[in-house]
């Protein structure tokens, strides 16, 4: 496999591993959201859901497409995503926002890096992580606003 070709899979990889992550976390949430807020957040977290599914899933194909074999595995995500925002049981609204939003700006982070370093040797999978973060900051930046 050429350096470039391992560094873009190594890139999708990278984002593959942070939107399952990012899709489990937030089903934890949403399962297990409380407070006045409760309603407006489950159907958000639903949104932002399959919003990571879809880029996943996206990503996914794109490492297949260049040969590069995309792992999803719950080992391996558990091991190169983002740490668990939510632990077992009842999360209030405002540490779920604060939660999402906190996960949010670390995954966004990591996309823009996987960004750089897909710009020369492949900007069609640079393309599809700048359609991730995209949705992503659009994402964190609703979720922040409501904190205040």
């Amino acid at each position: 496999m050429s350096d470039d070709k391992k560094a873009v899979g190594e890139a999708l990889q990278t984002a593959l591993a942070d939107l399952i992550n990012l899709g489990l976390q937030s089903k934890q949430a949403h399962w297990n959201l409380t407070g006045p807020h409760f309603r407006p957040i489950h159907l958000q977290l639903d949104e932002l859901v399959d919003l990571a599914r879809e880029h996943a899933d996206t990503i996914a194909e794109r490492a297949v497409a260049i040969g590069f074999a995309p792992d999803g595995r719950p080992e391996t995500v558990a091991r190169e995503g983002q740490p668990d925002k939510f632990g077992a049981g009842p999360v209030k609204d405002t540490a779920v926002v604060a939660g999402i939003t906190a996960l949010l700006e670390a995954v966004s982070h990591r996309l823009r890096e996987g960004i750089n370093d897909t710009a020369d040797p492949d900007p069609v999978s640079q393309d599809l992580l700048i359609a991730a973060a995209h949705d992503l900051e659009k994402q964190r930046w609703m979720f922040a606003a409501q904190i205040g």
